[in-house]
C-alpha cells in the first residue's frame, strides 16, 4: 500500500493540498510590483484552516525570485535579535555584510570588522543590515506563523514600522487566530499594523474538494460531492476524511464516527475552551435552531437584536460561524452544532 497521501498534522504540508489561488496572488502580485502598495499581510482563520500551510505556499513561491531572501522567526523568541543572527548565518549575506563593514561581534554572531566599532543595538544593526540588502537588489520576506500580543512581538512590530518608513526592501507575512490578531493590532503605538490589509482564510474551493477526492479514490461524482459536503470546505476536515478514507480503501462512510472525534478531540475542544460562557450558550441556540434562522435562534436565546448580534459578529470573526446569507447563520465547521450540543 502506498503512503497516505493527506496528513492529520498541523502545519505539515500535505501530498494533496488544495491551494487557495486568489489570496495568494494577491499577495505575490503585490510583492512583485517596483513600488508595491503593501509590504505587510495579516493571515486570519479559525484553528485548522490551513494558516500555516497558506503560508508555507506563499513563502515558497517567492523564495524561487532569485531577490528575495525569506526568514522564518519564532514569535516566542527575541525576534529582532533572531533576524539580525539568521541573515548574519547565511553566508553569501555575511559576505555583504563584511564588506559594508558591519561590526556584529557584539552579538556574538562572530561578525566581526577589523577596525571598525561593532554595533551595540540591534536595531541599528538591522537597518544597517537592510541598507547593504538593498544595495545589491534583494527584498527580504520576514514570515511569521501564530502571532500574539506579546512584548517580543510588539517590539519587533513596532521597528518593522520604522524600516518601512525608511523606504527599506523588507516585507511581513503574520499568521494567527483572529483574536491574537485583533489584540495585538489594537495596541497602541501599533496602527500601522492595524491598517494592514488581512486576508481571512475560510472555506477552501468546494469543486477543488469534489475533483481531488474523485480523482484519489477513484469516486462517481456523486460520491464525490457527498464526501466533499462532509468537509463543510473545511481545511482540517478536508485532510481528516481523506486520511481515514485511505486507510478504510475508499470506504467513507465506515469511518465517518471516526472522523467526527478526530474534529472533536484535534480542533473543537480547544475552539470551544477558548469560547467565553456567552458564546457557548449562543453557539447552542444556533444548533438547537434548525435551518439556522437568525429570528428562531433568537427565539430560543430569549435575546433582542441588539444582544445577539455582537455575539453572531464576534463568532463570524472567529470562524466558527458564517453570516453572509442575510437573516441567518451556519456554522462553518462540519458537525460542530451536534458538538456543541453536548459538549461540556
Amino acid at each position: 500500500m502506498s503512503a497516505n497521501p493527506y496528513t492529520l498534522s498541523f502545519g505539515k504540508e500535505p501530498t494533496q493540498l488544495i491551494s487557495r489561488l486568489f489570496s495568494q496572488h494577491e499577495i505575490l502580485d503585490n510583492f512583485a510590483q517596483k513600488e508595491p502598495q503593501q509590504q505587510v499581510y495579516v493571515i486570519t482563520g479559525v484553528r485548522g484552516v490551513g494558516k500555516t500551510v497558506f503560508l508555507t505556499e506563499v513563502t515558497t513561491r517567492i523564495s524561487e525570485q532569485g531577490r528575495w531572501i525569506t526568514v522564518e522567526l519564532n514569535p516566542n523568541r527575541n525576534l529582532l535579535e533572531s533576524l539580525v543572527a539568521k541573515l548574519s548565518s547565511e553566508n553569501t549575506l555575511a559576505q555583504i555584510f563584511q564588506k559594508a563593514k558591519i561590526n556584529l561581534s557584539f552579538f556574538g554572531f562572530g561578525l566581526e570588522v577589523s577596525g571598525v566599532t561593532p554595533i551595540t543595538d540591534v536595531e541599528v544593526a538591522l537597518e544597517q543590515m537592510l541598507k547593504s540588502i538593498k544595495k545589491h537588489g534583494k527584498h527580504l520576506l520576514i514570515t511569521i506563523d501564530e502571532a500574539s500580543n506579546t512584548k517580543e512581538m510588539r517590539e519587533f512590530v513596532s521597528a518593522f514600522q520604522i524600516l518601512i518608513r525608511k523606504e527599506l526592501p523588507v516585507y511581513l507575512l503574520v499568521t494567527g487566530l483572529y483574536e491574537n490578531i485583533r489584540e495585538l493590532q489594537n495596541t497602541k503605538n501599533l496602527t500601522f499594523l492595524y491598517r494592514a490589509p488581512r486576508i481571512d482564510l475560510g472555506p477552501l474551493n468546494q469543486g477543488a474538494i469534489i475533483a481531488n477526492y474523485k480523482k484519489t479514490f477513484g469516486l462517481q461524482d456523486d460520491q464525490a460531492r457527498q464526501m466533499a459536503k462532509l468537509t463543510s470546505g473545511y481545511s482540517f476536515a478536508f485532510q481528516v476524511l481523506g486520511y481515514l478514507t485511505w486507510q478504510a480503501h475508499g470506504d467513507y462512510q465506515s469511518i465517518l464516527d471516526t472522523y467526527k472525534q478526530y474534529l472533536e478531540e484535534y480542533v473543537y475542544e480547544k475552539i470551544w475552551s477558548e469560547l467565553s460562557e456567552k458564546d457557548r450558550f449562543v453557539v447552542r441556540g444556533i444548533a438547537d435552531a434548525e435551518g439556522g434562522k437568525v429570528a428562531e435562534v433568537r427565539k430560543k436565546l430569549h435575546m433582542e437584536s441588539n444582544e445577539f448580534n455582537p455575539y453572531r459578529q464576534r463568532l463570524i470573526r472567529k470562524g466558527v460561524i458564517n453570516g453572509d446569507k442575510r437573516g441567518y447563520v451556519y456554522f462553518t465547521l462540519p458537525f460542530f452544532g451536534e458538538f456543541a450540543k453536548t459538549a461540556l
